[in-house]
């Protein structure tokens, strides 16, 4: 997640989208003062700052879409005011309302079949070799960014979804818009090397594990628009 105060915008980190790539390529314009949050592991060029701090934890609190005032009260004990994957309404009530109400909000979103044969390869890599893809739609939590950009009434928080499979051109208008220098095509490749496979997404489901991607992901798909053919 990245709020910059010098270009007037929030990065909404979503799961699975070029969000480390992306915050790679900001964390390098941004200024000493806007905040960029951690990732891990670590990746070469992601410069993190000013993510922790203390805020006033009764607006979250008492909000109708707290997560329960025990993790909020240990958020802050901890300091831990803005972190990787913080859900937009969750940072909403972390910062300034001219700030939130005044900057321009972005996230990206991704065609949720690709985006789970992807969020599978990382899963596979990183805690078991040998899992399958229906052990992981079986037992794995699913890679869904719809809570990080919604409130608790599916009310979408941002104010541009960039799709992942036109992000070079989406990233260029927005960065048009804020006046971010952009060459145009986003060179950094961080968290790529997980799936090795290249073959259409298509090819990895039978059409019982289409369907359950199909229910799963059932408000992603009807906002924006996404079909298992690659819409």
């Amino acid at each position: 997640m990245i709020i910059s105060h010098k270009y007037k915008f929030i990065f909404i980190k979503t799961v699975k989208t070029a969000g480390t790539s992306i915050e790679v390529f900001l964390s390098k314009i941004c200024d000493e003062n806007d905040v960029v949050t951690p990732v891990e592991p670590e990746e070469k060029g992601h410069m993190p700052r000013n993510y922790k701090g203390v805020w006033n934890p009764m607006r979250e609190i008492t909000s109708q879409d707290h997560r329960g005032y025990k993790r909020t009260i240990k958020e802050f004990l901890s300091q831990r005011r803005f972190y990787n994957h913080i859900p937009a309404r969750v940072l909403r009530h972390r910062v300034p309302h001219e700030i939130w109400n005044g900057y321009y909000k972005f996230c990206v979103e991704r065609n949720p079949w690709d985006k789970s044969i992807s969020h599978f390869n990382m899963v596979r890599k990183r805690k078991d070799e040998a899992m399958t893809f229906s052990d992981y739609l079986s037992n794995e939590k699913l890679c869904h960014n719809w809570p990080l950009y919604t409130d608790l009434d599916d009310k979408i928080l941002v104010d541009r979804i960039v799709p992942f499979e036109s992000l070079n051109e989406g990233l260029g208008e927005v960065f048009e818009k804020l006046s971010v220098p952009y060459s145009g095509k986003l060179k950094e490749t961080a968290k790529s090397n997980y799936r090795t496979d290249v073959a259409p997404y298509q090819e990895f489901f039978n059409y019982d594990q289409r369907l359950i991607i199909e229910k799963a992901f059932e408000k992603e798909i009807s906002h924006n628009g996404y079909d298992f053919l690659g819409g």
